[in-house]
């Protein structure tokens, strides 16, 4: 391994470690981290292909092809249960029960890319979470982009257990950010 991938791997550690320590919504954590790398990023990157060819997404397939060039991957999730008993009806629900009750064993269509509903505080806790780790990576001047598609492609493969909804943050550091000039 070169010492920029070894330098890679050590900032999507210390993006998980942003991620983790995020704020979060009533000081409960319903995140959930990993970090793709190696094998599992041609795993990843053929995940993503199968569901942009399914379901006509071109830039599953273009997304892909960047997970294939990445040094590693750092992919953030959030947790089903998690519902914060505010009632707030954010998520389209009057209470969090309501919601909680839809979740189960229901999905928003034939094979979505996320299950739910979700509790739209906890998606703004991802948010967070993805924002930090985003903030680590551009510290430490390694090339990045969030990925939709690559957090579906994650979802895909069960990588996250119980997580409805996930964003990937796929890590380069060459002499050209591999994230431009896309096709």
């Amino acid at each position: 391994m070169s010492i920029e991938k070894n330098g890679v791997m050590t900032v999507a550690e210390l993006m998980a470690v942003s991620a983790r320590t995020a704020p979060k919504s009533k000081g409960s954590d319903v995140i959930s981290v990993i970090i793709a790398s190696g094998e599992e990023l041609n795993t990843l990157a053929e995940s993503m292909k199968e569901f942009g060819e399914k379901h006509n997404l071109s830039f599953f397939i273009r997304d892909a092809g960047n997970i294939e060039q990445s040094d590693c991957c750092v992919i953030i999730g959030a947790k089903r249960d998690g519902s914060l008993g505010l009632n707030c009806g954010g998520c389209g629900f009057l209470t969090c029960r309501d919601m909680l009750d839809a979740q189960t064993g229901v999905s928003c269509g034939k094979n979505p890319a996320f299950e739910g509903p979700n509790c739209i505080i906890r998606q703004a806790d991802l948010g967070i979470a993805v924002g930090s780790a985003v903030k680590t990576a551009s510290i430490h001047n390694v090339d990045n982009r969030v990925m939709f598609s690559a957090g579906v492609g994650a979802l895909k493969l069960g990588w996250l257990g119980s997580c409805t909804v996930a964003y990937a943050i796929p890590l380069s550091a060459s002499g050209k950010s591999i994230f431009f000039d896309r096709t």
